[in-house]
């Protein structure tokens, strides 16, 4: 029994969902990730994925409507990958506003996993919350997130509405709520330093304040980001119960619900 066309650029759509996905999804978008694996995952995947999905001939008008079609599925598959890579950026925002107020801020590393420059709190928290999703096997969630997602979001049934800027107003929201409340133990003791270093130009106005407050601030900070470590499972359940509620919903407005 042979495979017909219809068969073949069903399952092309599938592919073109899940590698849109894989390319912007969390741990595999990363630049350190071969070409090769993403491209064999999302072959894999796809395979999977067509096996359990109820065979339907795609309706389209030429060339033109197949393309916008292909469109559709990619930009489905890309923005469930972005909403679900929300942790990366998050954390990217806290590291970077915490070094700011400590005085790490000239100290950078490269970061192997998005082959950039990145602060030191904000590559500690990256690695720390990587670590909890893959003890806590959220990247299987992930994964299952985007196969499932072809029982409500139907192969070429895929819905772009201007709409969709009302769930990136929610992402930006969230991602500077959810930045702020890891960010705010730091800025409440940078606060308290400050005020102290404040009298103490009052009280002796001859001592070098800025050399005693960048030293007293860092060793401040260091204390308070040892104290943070315990709140690195909160953090970690902050940002992974958003990362849901952004794929449930992404997922459902381009469902069409």
């Amino acid at each position: 029994m042979g495979i017909s066309i219809g068969e073949i650029e069903f399952f092309l759509m599938i592919l073109v969902r899940i590698s849109a996905f894989v390319y912007t999804a969390p741990f595999l978008s990363t630049k350190n990730v071969p070409f090769r694996v993403k491209t064999g995952l999302a072959v894999c995947i796809a395979i999977m994925v067509q096996s359990i999905t109820p065979y339907e001939p795609l309706i389209y008008t030429g060339v033109i409507g197949y393309a916008l079609m292909v469109m559709k599925e990619a930009v489905a598959g890309a923005a469930m990958g972005f909403f679900a890579n929300i942790a990366q950026y998050i954390l990217a925002f806290v590291g970077q506003r915490m070094d700011i107020d400590i005085g790490f801020s000239m100290v950078s590393g490269f970061n192997a996993i998005s082959q950039s420059e990145v602060t030191v709190t904000g590559s500690f928290y990256s690695y720390a919350v990587i670590l909890v999703m893959m003890v806590t096997e959220l990247h299987l969630f992930i994964v299952r997130a985007i196969i499932e997602s072809f029982q409500l979001i139907p192969v070429g049934g895929a819905v772009i509405d201007v709409n969709i800027y009302k769930i990136m107003l929610v992402f930006i929201t969230d991602y500077f709520i959810l930045g702020f409340r890891i960010v705010l133990p730091v800025y409440a003791a940078v606060l308290l330093v400050d005020t102290i270093l404040a009298i103490l130009a009052k009280v002796a106005p001859q001592m070098n304040m800025f050399a005693v407050g960048i030293q007293l601030k860092i060793a401040v900070g260091i204390v308070m980001l040892y104290l943070m470590v315990r709140l690195i499972p909160y953090v970690s359940e902050l940002i992974f119960d958003e990362m849901f509620q952004l794929l449930r919903d992404s997922i459902s407005f381009l469902g069409g619900g």
